[in-house]
């Protein structure tokens, strides 16, 4: 579910940075400005954002309190 909210997320963002450079908006002209379809996918890429970001809270806040990380030491086998 994570890795779906994920890409979901990515997706919208890549859309407004096609919006802010080109101003050019992949959702609309795929299925039209202000359609039902529209609307749903805008509610739906905005449900992963939220689905993507709170996941990576809980799971920052969890890895915090178990006092484990998950980060690769920068000089390994040194």
């Amino acid at each position: 579910m994570y890795k779906t909210a994920l890409i979901l997320a990515s997706v919208g963002a890549l859309n407004w940075g096609l919006i802010a450079l080109f101003d050019f908006n992949l959702v609309s002209a795929l299925f039209g400005v202000d359609t039902l379809v529209t609307n749903a996918v805008y509610l739906i890429v905005a449900a992963a954002a939220v689905v993507a970001v709170s996941m990576g809270l809980v799971t920052s806040t969890n890895n915090k309190e178990a006092g484990t990380t998950t980060r690769e030491p920068a000089y390994p086998n040194r």
